[in-house]
C-alpha cells in the first residue's frame, strides 16, 4: 500500500525537563528573531544548563549575560518588550525576583491596562522555584499564590518536560506577561517531548488519571508524589480523579468543578505553605459554585508556615510527601 501521502510521524524523544525548556527557547529563537534572553550567567548556559549552547547558536546579542541586579533585569526586559522585542528574563532562582517587585508588580503587570492596551509587555519571567536539597530559606520558596493574586500576569506551573516545553512556547508567543515557575526538584525528570514543540494553551489542566472516590488537584513539583499516592490508594480500592493544573492563572476551574460534582470529595495538594496558598482559592471557588451541600469533605495539604530549613532532617519533616497525601485522602474518605 502506498503510504507516501500520509503525514510523517512527529519525532518524539525522552529528555529531561531542563532540556525540554532549552529546546523550547531555541525553537522560538529560530522562529522569531525578536526573541532574546537576558539574565545572570545565561551566556555560560545558566546555572541549571537551561541555555547551554545557545550563545554559540545565537550570539551574545541575543543571549545576554547581565550584572547581578534583578531590578535592572526586570526593568530592562519590560523596556525591550515595549519597543517590540520578546525578552525572556532569567531569574536563576525565583527568590531573587523579590528584589524586583516594583518592576514586576507595579510596572509589568499593570502597564497594558494603564496605557489602554497600547503597551505590549510580552515578557517571560523564568522562575525556578521550590525545594532544592539544603538550599534553605532564601532559595527554596514556592510563592506562586502571591502572583496568581496579581491582575495582569499569567502564572504557569508545569510539572513534566512536555508541559514545560509547550507552556514555555506559549509564554514566549504571548502578548501578556507570563511568570513561568519551574520546579527545581524536577529538572532531572524525564519524559517524551516532540521535536517540534506546539504551544500548550493556558488554563487547561492535565487529567492524569480517572477515579470516582475523590478529586485530587495539584501542580508543579508535588505532582509525582500525588501520582504515587493515587497509585497506592488505587491498590486499596480507592479511585482518585487526579488533575495537574499546569497554570494557576488562568486555572481550569470547569474541569475541577465537574470532577468534584461527581466525587463530592476534594483534596488540594501543593508544596507551598498551606496558609494563604492557592489551594484555599480552589476550595473557595468549589464551595461557591457547587454549594457546601454538594461536598462530603474537603482537605488541603501544604507545607507548615515555616522558613525552609537548611538541615536535611528538618527539611524532610516539613516537606509534603506521598505518605502525608495518602493520610489526608483517607481522612477525606472517612468523613
Amino acid at each position: 500500500m502506498d503510504a507516501s501521502f500520509l503525514s510523517p510521524t512527529p519525532t518524539v524523544e525522552t529528555i529531561t525537563l531542563v532540556e525540554a525548556t532549552r529546546r523550547a527557547v531555541a525553537q522560538e529563537m529560530r522562529r522569531d528573531p525578536f526573541v532574546w534572553v537576558l539574565g545572570e550567567d545565561v551566556a555560560r548556559g545558566g546555572i541549571f544548563g537551561q541555555y547551554r549552547g545557545l550563545i554559540d547558536a545565537f550570539g551574545p546579542e541575543r543571549i545576554v549575560s547581565t550584572p547581578i541586579s534583578e531590578a535592572t533585569l526586570m526593568g530592562a526586559g519590560l523596556g525591550a518588550a515595549l519597543v517590540g522585542t520578546r525578552p525572556i528574563i532569567e531569574m536563576r532562582i525565583f527568590d531573587f525576583a523579590l528584589c524586583a517587585m516594583d518592576e514586576l508588580v507595579n510596572q509589568i503587570a499593570k502597564i497594558r491596562y494603564m496605557f489602554g492596551g497600547q503597551a505590549k509587555p510580552a515578557v517571560v519571567i523564568r522562575a525556578p522555584h521550590g525545594l532544592w536539597r539544603s538550599s534553605a530559606a532564601q532559595h527554596s520558596q514556592s510563592l506562586e499564590a502571591w502572583f496568581a493574586h496579581l491582575p495582569g500576569l499569567v502564572v504557569a506551573v508545569p510539572a513534566t518536560p512536555a508541559d514545560a516545553a509547550g507552556l514555555l512556547v506559549a509564554a514566549i508567543r504571548s502578548d501578556d506577561p507570563v511568570l513561568f515557575f519551574e520546579p527545581k526538584a524536577l529538572f532531572g525528570a524525564t519524559g517524551p517531548v516532540p521535536e517540534e514543540i506546539a504551544p500548550l494553551p493556558f488554563g487547561l489542566a492535565r487529567h492524569v488519571r480517572g477515579g470516582d472516590d475523590l478529586t485530587l488537584v495539584c501542580w508543579s513539583s508535588i505532582v509525582p508524589d500525588c501520582e504515587r499516592a493515587a497509585q497506592a490508594l488505587e491498590r486499596d480500592g480507592v479511585g482518585v480523579d487526579l488533575f495537574d493544573l499546569r497554570t494557576l492563572w488562568p486555572w481550569d476551574e470547569s474541569a475541577v468543578l465537574a470532577s468534584v460534582a461527581r466525587t463530592r470529595r476534594l483534596l488540594v495538594v501543593h508544596e507551598a505553605v498551606r496558609t494563604g496558598g492557592f489551594g484555599g482559592e480552589i476550595v473557595a471557588r468549589v464551595v461557591e459554585c457547587l454549594g457546601p451541600g454538594a461536598l462530603k469533605a474537603v482537605r488541603r495539604v501544604g507545607a507548615p508556615r515555616l522558613p525552609v530549613p537548611f538541615s536535611p532532617p528538618l527539611e524532610d519533616a516539613m516537606r509534603v510527601t506521598e505518605t502525608k497525601i495518602i493520610a489526608a485522602a483517607k481522612s477525606l474518605l472517612a468523613a
